[in-house]
């Protein structure tokens, strides 16, 4: 019973955001199948960076794991995921398209590290455990969609510019993710870092988040078909 309780409380939030954010693309929705995959890999892909990461803290500081390398390999992954597979293909149509995969890729992400980070903390009690869902269910998931969208907006862009303006644009957009991912995580790590990030931080990023959604639908509309 604890254990379901604790394995709903790790994975409904994410599946929750990304209900959210696929309901954003309001003129042509993206295929279920497509949006299940990039989650999939999103999930995946969390093995391999969370080894990695672990072996570069056996040299490095915890701070510096947090604040400099798990941004750069975590939104590099979650990008990889997406450019990968979707991206060139005839379902990536609508600008808006890039912030639907690049959530479904972060929130899969999201999903995994969640699981291991609330049963980790079940070794302890219950009780942390349960702090530790919810905290991460409000804090840590959006975290991971709000970065992942940065860089699905460039994505998204990029794919109906010319080509030589693509590199630019989506190098841009996951520096921004990037630099977004280890500003929060170096606020996690004190009190008044921490209502920062609550009070200030996260409420910018969301404003960010929905203005570029509303930027790509705008350029959904009047993409010539």
């Amino acid at each position: 019973m604890e254990t379901s309780l604790l394995l709903l409380l790790a994975i409904v939030p994410a599946l929750f955001w990304l209900w959210y954010f696929y309901s954003r693309d309001k003129y042509e929705p993206e295929p279920l199948s497509w949006i299940v995959l990039i989650y999939f890999f999103g999930i995946v892909i969390t093995i391999p960076v969370a080894i990695t990461q672990g072996i570069i803290g056996l040299i490095l500081p915890e701070i510096l794991i947090a604040v400099l390398v798990a941004p750069v390999f975590e939104e590099t992954a979650k990008y990889l995921v997406v450019r990968r597979t979707v991206y060139e293909t005839r379902e990536f149509n609508e600008p808006v398209d890039g912030i639907v995969y690049a959530a479904a890729a972060g929130l899969g992400f999201a999903t995994l590290e969640n699981v291991l980070y609330v049963f980790s903390a079940l070794e302890s009690s219950l009780a942390l455990a349960l702090q530790t869902g919810v905290v991460r269910a409000f804090i840590s998931v959006p975290g991971h969609v709000l970065f992942s969208v940065m860089w699905g907006y460039a994505l998204g862009r990029a794919r109906f510019m010319p080509p030589g303006q693509r590199p630019a644009i989506i190098f841009g957009g996951l520096v921004l993710a990037m630099a977004a991912h280890g500003l929060f995580n170096l606020l996690l790590y004190d009190a008044i870092g921490f209502a920062v990030l609550i009070l200030i931080v996260v409420p910018l990023l969301w404003l960010a988040v929905h203005r570029r959604i509303r930027d790509a639908l705008a350029g959904s509309v009047f993409r010539p078909r």
